[in-house]
């Protein structure tokens, strides 16, 4: 591994330099070999798995990491902290992929830092194993997301309401830029710092944006450094929507500007449609639930372009009127874009106004009699070639079916593989996610995950093994509960 160290240069007030915190007994419990390749990482899993879990776990730092603690504020459920930043995690440098890309890589769980506002700077093994099975999930269904490189265990116990086996898993992201990091320098009107994040970012996400890297950073340029940051939520929102993700901490320091899926702590699946289902413990009011995420990013985004305001123009105002625009902009874009994916979803590839109703129709349906989301459009898919299902999505969609049927029956075969692509056969689902939580801490053995993971890698197919993890709970999870593990 060739770390390059281009977070590092920016300087100190952008982090913390800290070493990883050792652990008494690393060991390697999950390797991921197709994103290892990706970052042409040629270590084996089997005759190198003491060497990984020493290098994965922090106990051993190659040579050109340089491991620091970023620094961000955020606003946690509407309310400014203004001093948050990785409290358990270690940036350990960047990697250039196999196409060029250059990839963070962090290590979490890996111990305290300055940040770490009294807690331990542990993960527990569940925790670690979800954002494991949950970023490969949302990978394979094509989500933009952060991946996972490696899971170890520690050989240490970690206390939260009881004591649980500890753990640090390795994610990798194109960053780990935060709406929150920006935040951090705009709180404390460091426009210096502000400055140079935003050329940093720029360079690293948008290079169009700014031919000449020395080049001095113009008024113009952040515009469309703003537009093309928040134009990156747009895709990301948008397949949680597809899939029934539901996030449960959209706090703007989970938001990373390069529109990827971050912190999988207290997330969730939507079983039966409900916009208001929410499963996250600490959302009390329901601020991050399935049906508010759209207007959350719209909230972090606004957020976001405060931020921007100093580099703007000198004139406040003047510096909102030429923002606003955007904004409004972006609402747009994401209406129309929902309407489109929710469109793909019942195989319409040319949306016409038509349209418009149809598609509330069947979430009015879908709310009203709890059908499962999923299934629904999986029957939905089916019900183009197989008849005898008809019967059974009359009953459930009465007449808006026919009208449907009538819509994609000009060219069925299109309808079908257009649905195939946006509607997934399944979904991670909580019941069986925390299945394999439980049986591999209490256990140690990985089987049952491996087994459910190598399904979930191909959402899209049936496989032999698919249709053990296609079933909806009995309760439609009434009572379950996600925490955030730290």
């Amino acid at each position: 591994m060739q770390f390059l160290q281009q977070y590092h240069q920016l300087g100190g007030a952008f982090y913390q330099q800290t070493l990883p915190v050792p652990v008494k007994a690393p060991k390697l419990l999950l390797w991921n070999d197709a994103l290892a390749a990706e970052l042409n990482i040629s270590f084996n899993p089997q005759s190198d798995d003491t060497l990984l879990g020493e290098i994965f776990s922090g106990n051993k730092i190659v040579e050109g990491a340089i491991p620091l603690a970023q620094a961000y504020s955020g606003h946690q459920f509407g309310h400014f902290n203004p001093q948050l930043g990785d409290g358990r995690a270690h940036l350990l440098g960047e990697l250039k992929d196999i196409n060029g890309n250059v990839r963070d890589v962090q290590l979490k769980g890996s111990g305290i830092t300055r940040f770490s506002r009294q807690g331990d700077g542990r993960c527990a093994l569940g925790p670690a194993l979800r954002e494991f099975i949950m970023s490969e999930a949302m990978y394979a269904l094509g989500v933009p997301t952060t991946r996972c490189l490696a899971v170890v265990a520690t050989g240490e116990q970690v206390y939260r309401e009881r004591p649980y086996p500890g753990a640090i898993v390795t994610r990798v992201a194109s960053s780990h830029i935060r709406v929150g990091t920006f935040q951090y320098f705009a709180m404390r009107k460091d426009v210096d710092s502000l400055t140079k994040l935003v050329d940093f970012a720029i360079n690293r996400h948008f290079p169009s944006i700014k031919a000449e890297q020395d080049g001095q950073l113009t008024s113009e340029q952040v515009l469309a450094f703003f537009t093309a940051v928040s134009e990156k939520q747009i895709p990301l929102i948008l397949s949680w929507m597809r899939v029934g993700f539901i996030h449960g901490v959209m706090n703007t320091d989970n938001t990373a500007i390069s529109g990827e899926t971050i912190d999988f702590g207290p997330c969730a699946m939507m079983n039966n449609y409900h916009r208001e289902t929410v499963f996250s413990s600490i959302d009390k009011y329901g601020r991050y639930a399935f049906g508010e995420q759209m207007t959350i990013m719209m909230w972090n985004m606004t957020r976001f372009a405060e931020t921007l305001l100093p580099l703007v123009s000198d004139d406040e105002q003047q510096a909102v009127e030429l923002l606003q625009p955007l904004l409004s902009s972006l609402h747009q874009k994401l209406m129309q874009g929902y309407l489109e994916m929710m469109a793909a979803k019942l195989g319409i590839d040319v949306l016409t106004e038509q349209d418009n109703a149809l598609i509330t129709e069947l979430i009015e349906i879908l709310e009203s009699q709890g059908l499962d989301y999923t299934q629904t459009f999986v029957k939905l898919t089916k019900a183009l070639v197989d008849e005898e299902l008809h019967h059974e999505l009359k009953a459930s969609l009465g007449e808006w079916f026919a009208r449907w049927l009538k819509r994609v029956s000009s060219d069925k075969e299109n309808a079908q593989k257009i649905m195939q692509k946006h509607n997934p056969l399944l979904i991670p689902r909580n019941h069986h996610v925390e299945a394999v939580l439980k049986e591999s801490q209490e256990t140690g053995d990985l089987s049952a995950l491996q087994q459910f993971l190598a399904v979930l890698k191909q959402p899209y197919s049936q496989l032999a093994d698919t249709h053990l993890y296609q079933d909806a709970p009995l309760d439609n999870d009434e009572n379950y509960h996600t925490f955030c593990g730290t």
